[in-house]
């Protein structure tokens, strides 16, 4: 604790401003803010030697904007962008008004995007190097703590040259990053968040995707992963809306994707066969379950429970099979 009390004071003539941080705050780092008028969809990745950096330094709201606050990092901004810019205000004008309010600005790096893709940045003077940003057409990308002067330069070239959802341009923001050397400590955890540029009725509807890697040996490759995962369960959801729906063909094909996405997993196996019963074709889903059920005999009982629950119609013929793998 001591050592950490001497770094602060290395950017605070004030102590009591330098006690009024917490550890879990110092998060020098890389990241991006954007947003995507095609796709409708607005977002932010990150990614530093620090543990649970998502928690800190990525904040979004649908219909709103996104905000990073990294280096030493002040949550205010956050918080307090989001609420300036949900007002209306400019993200440079809030920005410039809530770090003129900042004494520790010098040791702040901040970056914010609304849903006009209007996009303001700010790299404190004492932001340790090599710190950089850089903006482009909704999109600002941030670093501070680096091995390299070019990371900033390698992200927005990586996000502006990528094709495909934000997601993905996002990630390959990160990968940039990394293969420039990244962070000189290392890496630890990584995040990403992406929302709604429309106002949701609901804010919770507005969240497309929201990932964390919070302690990993290759955060940006664990989160690459998991953002596979994410599409993969993405059409598993889409599939039980389409069931509900009677859109059972729709539901089926949906499933399907999933199984070919996580090669290996059970669930979107078991859903899949699921489908293929509702659909009529009953010895091709048993195939599928008994394989599943041999492997885990805890799902044999899940049959009798979608039909205690009325998902599955109950076929007495088909249950003593089920019973009998």
């Amino acid at each position: 604790m001591l050592i950490f009390q001497a770094f602060l004071c290395l950017f605070f003539a004030d102590p009591t401003t330098a006690s009024a941080f917490r550890a879990s705050e110092l998060a020098h780092t890389y990241s991006i803010v954007a947003v995507d008028p095609e796709t409708g969809e607005m977002g932010g990745a990150v990614q530093s030697h620090w543990f649970s950096v998502g928690s800190t330094v990525i904040w979004g709201e649908p219909g709103v904007g996104v905000v990073a606050t990294q280096s030493l990092v002040r949550i205010d901004y956050g918080p307090l962008g989001l609420e300036a810019m949900a007002k209306g205000e400019a993200p440079a004008d809030a920005l410039a008004r809530l770090a003129a309010a900042d004494e520790g600005r010098a040791v702040r790096q901040v970056a914010m995007v609304d849903t006009k893709g209007r996009v303001a940045a700010h790299t404190g003077k004492s932001c340790i190097q090599h710190a950089c940003d850089l903006q482009g057409q909704g999109v600002s990308v941030q670093a501070n703590l680096m091995l390299k002067d070019t990371v900033c330069t390698a992200m927005l070239k990586a996000y502006r040259e990528t094709k495909g959802p934000l997601a993905e341009r996002l990630l390959a923001a990160l990968k940039a990053a990394e293969a420039e050397g990244g962070d000189l400590r290392g890496r630890q955890s990584a995040s990403i968040l992406v929302v709604k540029t429309d106002k949701p009725k609901k804010p919770w509807e507005g969240v497309v995707m929201d990932l964390r890697v919070e302690d990993h040996a290759e955060p940006v490759a664990e989160l690459a992963r998991l953002i596979h995962v994410h599409r993969a369960y993405e059409r598993m959801n889409e599939s039980d809306v389409a069931l509900e729906h009677g859109e059972t063909q729709r539901a089926l094909k949906l499933s399907q994707e999933a199984v070919a996405m996580l090669p290996g997993q059970l669930e979107p196996r078991f859903w899949q066969a699921f489908n293929l019963i509702k659909l009529g074709k009953t010895d091709e889903g048993l195939a599928i379950w008994k394989d599943i059920m041999k492997a885990d005999p805890n799902w044999k009982v899940l049959p009798e429970r979608l039909v205690q629950c009325g998902l599955l119609d109950r076929d007495e013929a088909l249950l003593k099979k089920v019973a009998g793998f």
